[in-house]
């Protein structure tokens, strides 16, 4: 028989386990783009359980430390391996309810509770992905049940059934196999319940890792180019020289800058030279510039001062808190955003509550649940706005004291079109069902960087690359942040454009938004062309077409 002291210690040991090996999982994502990453929402979820049992007492009965485990991986659940992760977990609490301790019954029953669960949750289920790995480790552990009666010895079933399934993923998802990888979720899944096997043969939960080794990673919030994984120096200084009759040899420039500075760029043509340098010394760069010609689109930037803002920015995202409210009116919304400005919009248009998260910041249930607590109103409608968010918004609808209704809005521009179709006037049923057509009449283009090589949707892409993606789709890849946005307008735009919005994010300045917006106004005349300082990490354009 399995105790509570001993479940409570496999979740531990699962929880800690992928902590130490979330990276990895998260090597396993296939798609290039910058995103929360699965082992790291996983491992985010779990803590949270972690938490919340860690000094639960040595005489707690498995139902005690399945239910309270299942509680706050519900509420912590990050992402969409998160939420099925979670309801995975909440199988055991069915499964152990009013139990002492747990035998192979009792595993089976959970097991197939959970994973009912996990299937019913997700609107369309994908086979190749954890929900497969679950699914097939389930039905080997009602076969196991016939021929033993030892827990310890299921589990080893499970976990190596789990294993078989897991290898197979990329024979039945072939992007997997293309990629030479297997499912991300499910391999976090496998890495959790084969920690939770070592402690049912009597072993000690697993440790933290004393160090954890660092990797070189593409920093979210820098332009591209700046991948420096510590701030050597405080200026990105970047000009470019229109060269004069007489000007020197470019690698002249070069050279002097390699003198001053690090991340050194002076590539030139017939007619400029493009400076790129990171340096103590903005001042030197720019006047030896000015031997070599005219200078235009000059910019400097403090990486320090950006680095200590992001990092404020992050702290207050993490603590961000909601005081509760009671009902004052019919209707209220929460929006998911990231971003001054785009934050600023959805309040503008009528947002009640804003919950900072987004792409590579998925925020949990919780945080989704406390948001909708404070919104004064009887009926709330939440905008998850990426898809990654929906399925932690629609758990929290289970946990609220009020009428809740998520839309299924994947994108920014998907959220703003929804709450301008709202109408103070109408019943819930009509402003849910004109919110929700209405996601339909918008396009979304996003431009990002590949935070990853990748070898994806016939494309050979590299770490850096930018990405211009239609409607969730890798369209095209560039070089350039400006050209890049330009063309993805031309592909989302046709004869009966009439509203084009461009939302430039952190990386972009104004002045290379205003030259993209004029440009963008002078080819599509017939549209009404927006331009917003959104403010938003990850992307240097979320682009809206209706």
């Amino acid at each position: 028989m399995i105790t509570g002291k001993i479940l409570r210690d496999a979740y531990i040991s699962g929880a800690v386990t992928i902590a130490n090996r979330k990276k990895e999982v998260d090597r396993l994502n296939v798609y290039p783009v910058p995103d929360g990453d699965t082992g790291t929402n996983m491992s985010m979820t779990m803590g949270n359980a972690l938490r919340e049992i860690q000094f639960m007492d040595d005489n707690a009965t498995v139902a005690q430390v399945a239910e309270t485990a299942a509680s706050a991986l519900l509420r912590g659940a990050r992402g969409n391996s998160g939420v099925i992760l979670s309801l995975l977990f909440r199988g055991f609490a069915k499964g152990f309810q009013g139990k002492l301790t747990a035998d192979c019954e009792d595993f089976c029953r959970a097991l197939d509770l959970g994973v009912e669960g996990a299937y019913k949750a997700v609107m369309a289920p994908t086979e190749g992905t954890i929900l497969t790995v679950a699914r097939l480790a389930a039905e080997k552990a009602k076969t196991a049940a016939k021929s033993t009666n030892d827990p310890c010895a299921l589990w080893s079933d499970v976990c190596i059934e789990a294993k078989k399934a897991l290898d197979n993923t990329p024979n039945l998802l072939p992007v997997l196999k293309k990629a030479g990888v297997v499912d991300a979720g499910g391999m976090g899944l496998y890495i959790i319940w084969t920690a939770m096997l070592e402690v049912f043969k009597g072993g000690a939960p697993a440790v933290p890792d004393e160090v954890q080794k660092p990797e070189a990673a593409v920093d979210l919030n820098t332009t591209v180019g700046d991948f420096d994984e510590e701030i050597t120096h405080t200026y990105c200084t970047e000009f470019i020289v229109r060269k004069s009759p007489e000007c020197p040899d470019a690698a002249r420039l070069r050279a002097f800058l390699e003198t001053i500075g690090d991340c050194v760029v002076a590539v030139d043509d017939d007619d400029i030279i493009k400076v790129h340098v990171h340096t103590e010394h903005p001042g030197q760069a720019i006047e030896e510039g000015l031997l070599f010609g005219s200078l235009i689109n000059l910019k400097i930037d403090n990486m320090r001062y950006q680095h200590e803002n992001k990092a404020k920015e992050a702290a207050a995202a993490r603590k961000q808190s909601f005081t509760p409210a009671d009902p004052e009116k019919p209707f209220g919304f929460v929006a998911v955003a990231s971003g001054a400005g785009i934050e600023e919009l959805f309040r503008n248009l009528g947002a009640d509550c804003i919950v900072r998260g987004g792409q590579t910041m998925n925020p949990s249930t919780d945080d989704i649940l406390s948001a909708i607590m404070a919104t004064p109103a009887e009926t709330v409608f939440v905008l998850p706005n990426n898809k990654n968010i929906i399925m932690a918004a629609e758990q929290a609808v289970k946990l609220a004291d009020r009428k809740v209704c998520v839309l299924q809005s994947k994108t920014i521009p998907q959220g703003i079109t929804a709450m301008m179709n709202f109408d103070p006037n109408a019943d819930f049923d009509t402003n849910r069902l004109n919110m929700t057509k209405s996601l339909d009449n918008v396009s979304t283009g996003l431009i990002t960087f590949a935070a990853r090589d990748s070898d994806f949707e016939g494309h050979n892409i590299k770490r850096g690359e930018i990405l211009a993606m239609d409607n969730g789709k890798l369209a095209f890849t560039e070089k350039d942040v400006s050209k890049a946005a330009y063309k993805l307008v031309k592909r989302l735009a046709d004869g009966g454009t009439t509203f084009i919005t461009l939302i430039h994010g952190t990386d972009v300045s104004e002045e290379r938004a205003q030259e993209l917006y004029e440009h963008v106004k002078s080819k599509f005349g017939n549209a009404e062309v927006m331009l917003i300082n959104g403010g938003q990490p990850v992307y240097y354009y979320i682009i809206s077409v209706e």
